[in-house]
């Protein structure tokens, strides 16, 4: 029995064509059984996804062994997330981080979740991805908390309208100070 947090070997988002978008591996060196000799060269990991493209690239499943791995993915429009674990991991948690990464990307993208929108906001989905995975451990399946600690800050300070009306009255308030100020020489 594994007791231990790390779950996750590694999160992939492909193409509908088979191609890398983006692929992260977790080979944490203080893992309990030692750091993980799978898919350490970019051929192994390269081949790895080609085939579970292959095996996955038509929509109607969302879990697969594939490998030695255990595979939760989910289909977007033209793209297909993968959360790749042991296969003796819990598949529930594995699927719920994958879901509660794929909402928080759908809210910070404006569910305009394809592959040039997630290319333009790259920063965007890697800080998602490092605020739901963290070396391999899964540290949040709360998709909000994921977007609201990624989402873009607003300016401290407030919006300023500036409209006919505000300027008149910024010129009637200077015209009526340098009135005074004239008025005291």
């Amino acid at each position: 029995m594994n007791l231990s947090l790390y779950t996750v070997t590694a999160f992939l988002i492909i193409d509908t064509d088979g191609h890398r978008v983006l692929a992260k591996y977790y080979h944490p060196k203080n893992h309990p059984q030692g750091e993980s000799k799978k898919l350490l060269t970019l051929k192994e990991q390269r081949a790895f996804e080609k085939g579970l493209w292959q095996k996955t690239k038509k929509a109607g499943g969302d879990i697969i062994l594939y490998d030695g791995h255990l595979a939760v993915y989910k289909h977007s429009l033209d793209l297909i997330f993968y959360l790749i674990g042991d296969p003796s991991e819990n598949e529930l948690m594995l699927h719920s981080a994958l879901v509660a990464f794929s909402d928080a990307v759908h809210l910070l993208l404006r569910n305009q979740v394809e592959k040039r929108g997630v290319l333009e906001n790259l920063d965007l989905v890697l800080l998602c991805l490092d605020e739901t995975i963290d070396d391999g451990v899964i540290v949040e399946t709360d998709s909000t908390a994921i977007a609201s600690r990624v989402s873009r800050p607003r300016a401290d300070t407030t919006e300023i309208v500036i409209n006919e009306q505000t300027l008149m009255n910024a010129y009637q308030t200077v015209k009526e100070q340098m009135k005074q100020r004239i008025g005291q020489l």
